[in-house]
């Protein structure tokens, strides 16, 4: 399959995109600064633009079969929380998968697969309280603006999956996760290239169909 991921420079999307080329996919990365995805440019089609203009967003989705986002904000939180972002919009999750999501309905492309965060949309409340607390004191823009992400890719008539890992680590992918459709986890932290292998494998085999779908 023809699969390009946005959001491909941060920790989810450079595992989305290892695991879609382990599995034989003809991969395609969005990104603002092709120098970040250069250590992988020779395996993959490498698109400059910015998820934030629609007419980027549609010449880089346009003749795939899916696409993989894994948009987010990789900024100190804290620093975010008390001055805004400095490099990327509040906003970017919501505005820039409206832009993919427009794209794909242009262009005939069926097969869309999300990352939000556990805690959001159909898990919302499930959230243990320090996690919670967090979120509202020290996510709450980001998080609101996930929830929003949530609901547009929910509504947007397309084959989707949503996909909301735990807390993100960057330990090696050596494990099995558990991915689950009714929001049970088994613990709270998941490596990013678990993660990975689920957005590459839903992106790619078509599992968890309109589902969200809880990493853990």
């Amino acid at each position: 399959m023809r699969i390009v991921v946005i959001g491909a420079t941060g920790g989810s999307g450079r595992a989305a995109v290892a695991a879609l080329l382990e599995r034989g996919h003809d991969v395609t990365v969005f990104v603002r600064d092709p120098e970040a995805v250069r250590d992988i440019a020779d395996d993959v089609t490498v698109v400059r633009g910015d998820v934030m203009h629609p007419d980027d967003v549609d010449a880089a989705v346009r003749g795939h079969d899916a696409v993989v986002v894994t948009l987010g904000i990789s900024e100190n939180p804290v620093r975010v929380r008390l001055r805004g972002p400095a490099r990327t919009p509040i906003d970017v999750r919501s505005r820039g998968t409206r832009n993919v999501v427009d794209a794909m309905r242009r262009h005939g492309v069926p097969r869309l697969v999300v990352q939000t965060s556990y805690g959001v949309g159909e898990t919302h409340g499930r959230l243990p309280l320090r996690y919670g607390l967090m979120f509202r004191i020290l996510l709450g823009p980001q998080i609101a603006d996930t929830e929003n992400q949530d609901a547009l890719v929910r509504d947007s008539g397309l084959a989707w999956t949503l996909v909301q890992p735990v807390n993100l680590t960057d330990e090696p992918a050596g494990g099995t996760a558990t991915a689950t459709v009714d929001g049970a986890v088994t613990g709270w932290h998941v490596s990013r290239g678990e993660v990975g292998k689920v957005l590459a494998d839903a992106a790619g085999n078509g599992s968890y169909l309109r589902s969200t779908v809880a990493v853990s």
